[in-house]
């Protein structure tokens, strides 16, 4: 899978003239989405579907600052998925340096829009074959 770049604007910098650390979980959800149609699975259809995938938890170290203008080159990849939750890890690197700039994981279910959990493997069988095939093997 092709990283996902963002660019750092202006307005995401704070008095300090650092990116403010709310907006990397707005950056990982630019790269999940951007992640899914690079995996043939978009939102917009999935949703379509009646399938809807809320965050259950997210977490972010920050390591390195970035500013304006910087590329934040972002790496999506399934850490786990036990075909309820699925667990997603992300490295966030500054894409003219190579220094990681935050290293972050989230959390997702599947569900309809009535709010009741999908059966995953049951209701789209290939996108689970997809993530499995991605998520690393102990």
């Amino acid at each position: 899978m092709k990283p996902y770049t963002h660019r750092v604007q202006y307005y995401e910098t704070d008095m300090m003239g650092l990116a403010h650390h709310s907006n990397y979980i707005r950056w990982m959800e630019e790269a999940r989405i951007d992640f899914m149609e690079q995996l043939g699975f978009p939102y917009a259809e999935m949703e379509a579907r009646n399938v809807v995938s809320p965050v259950k938890a997210v977490a972010c170290d920050y390591i390195k600052p970035s500013t304006f203008g910087d590329e934040v080159e972002i790496t999506v990849m399934p850490a786990s998925f036990d075909r309820v939750v699925l667990s997603i890890r992300y490295d966030m690197r500054n894409k003219k340096t190579g220094e990681q700039v935050c290293s972050a994981r989230s959390e997702h279910v599947f569900l309809n829009r009535e709010g009741h959990f999908v059966r995953m493997k049951r209701e789209m069988p290939d996108f689970c074959a997809a993530i499995a095939a991605l998520i690393p093997q102990e």
